[in-house]
């Protein structure tokens, strides 16, 4: 077991291995009433190719991750949602590229509530009824997401950019994709990425430590799970830019345009302390040329060119990443046109100076710090995270290495025009 005490942030972190390989990572807050604990696994949408048991590859449906996440809460004989219900816990569960999570908040019985989550996620239980109940369910899901222009949006970038990897499918997959899922599929995945050794269980609040270790630990030590293999994943880190997609345009019935400009990653970012520092300084570097507080954002909105929907973002999951920039304007071609010649042109920009990096800096500081207040976004964000020995807590040192010369020398890398693609929706008959 590991102790480590962050003085920037006045927190404590402990951090243990049990024999079977779950990770287990608690912060106490003895002046809160709420606890807080999210159980992850290191297995995503993107993870559809892969080596069961080490043998032959396989490719599974895509959504098949997020059709596992739904399909764990539902047993035999109950559901595990009824059971947080009845002490008044709240449950949630979320898919991401790379992540699945279970997660639980809990004023009281919080040992009862955190046997269910460990039992209803470690102990499976899927038939050929519930599967089919399952693919109706997510199939009108599905078809909800796509009836909304901002997620088309978004998922026609990743099209662009990706559109030979698996980041570019929807999370949840396709009707199509979905149908073809088994309870085999479902439980073979569940034998190879829900292994102890591939999770990882955060929890954040008003708890006895040395107790809720000891509780986990004899959780896991009365159960039985198949011999740990290493996994074996068939998807590559795509940071290539010859397949990019340079322009495309959506048509759905909405009032304004959208445009959102992306760039590709054209490195694998390590998942270290390093690879953490290059990832913050690259969101540093959006927010000093597009920020709010910025000449170039002031301009544009005073044109008109831009309205409070414009935002930008920067995204680095396990073997793939990406930016992005936009949102709702009378002139798409004006505005993309205008973002490109700012990324074309970035270490030219007023706003790139010294003084303006600080303040940025001690903004982002702030806002970390505000963060920290809430226990979900701490127990996500340390689920999350996944650069070696850094944790959450050290954000504020990795933070104030950043320079004004790691921000010049990152524009080359990141902004080339090979890199960049455009995806503008119109309204529909323009």
């Amino acid at each position: 077991m590991k102790t480590q005490y962050f003085r920037d942030v006045d927190e404590t972190l402990i951090t243990t291995t049990l024999p079977n390989g779950l990770r287990l990572q608690v912060v106490p807050r003895p002046a809160y009433h709420k606890s807080y604990a999210i159980m992850t696994t290191d297995y995503g949408a993107i993870d559809t190719r892969f080596a069961p048991d080490g043998k032959q590859m396989v490719t599974y449906p895509a959504g098949i991750a997020h059709f596992l996440e739904h399909k764990l809460f539902e047993k035999e004989d109950h559901d595990a949602f009824d059971l947080f219900g009845e002490t008044g816990a709240s449950a949630n569960a979320f898919t991401s590229a790379t992540k699945t999570s279970f997660l639980f908040s809990t004023t009281t019985q919080f040992n009862k509530n955190l046997q269910i989550l460990l039992d209803f996620v470690q102990a499976p239980f899927f038939s050929t009824e519930s599967v089919a109940k399952e693919q109706g369910i997510i199939g009108s899901e599905i078809q909800m997401y796509q009836d909304d222009p901002g997620w088309r949006v978004y998922a026609g970038l990743l099209e662009n950019l990706f559109p030979n990897h698996p980041a570019h499918v929807d999370v949840a997959g396709t009707a199509a994709s979905i149908a073809q899922i088994t309870p085999e599929m479902l439980y073979t995945i569940h034998r190879v990425f829900y292994q102890p050794s591939n999770m990882t269980l955060v929890i954040v609040g008003n708890i006895d430590v040395e107790n809720v270790i000891d509780f986990v630990a004899a959780n896991q030590a009365q159960k039985t799970f198949p011999t740990r293999q290493p996994i074996v994943r068939g998807v590559e880190a795509d940071v290539q830019t010859a397949d990019i997609i340079p322009y495309r345009e959506l048509k759905m019935p909405v009032s304004r345009p959208k445009t959102l400009v992306g760039f590709k990653g054209q490195v694998a970012i390590p998942q270290t302390a390093a690879g953490w520092q290059y990832q913050l300084s690259i969101r540093l570097l959006l927010e000093v040329l597009f920020g709010d507080s910025s000449q170039l954002y002031q301009a544009w909105y005073d044109r008109g060119l831009i309205d409070d929907s414009f935002d930008f973002d920067f995204t680095n999951q396990r073997s793939f990443s990406y930016g992005l920039v936009g949102g709702d304007t009378d002139d798409p071609q004006g505005l993309s046109a205008a973002i490109k010649e700012v990324l074309a042109h970035a270490a030219d920009q007023a706003d790139l100076n010294r003084n303006r990096v600080a303040l940025i800096k001690r903004a982002s500081l702030g806002k970390y710090y505000a963060g920290l207040n809430g226990l979900n976004g701490v127990a996500n964000q340390l689920s999350a995270l996944s650069f070696g020995e850094a944790s959450l807590f050290d954000f504020p040192q990795i933070l104030n290495r950043i320079s004004f010369e790691d921000l010049e020398q990152l524009i080359p890398k990141l902004f080339n025009t090979e890199a960049l693609t455009v995806l503008t929706m119109l309204p529909e008959g323009k």
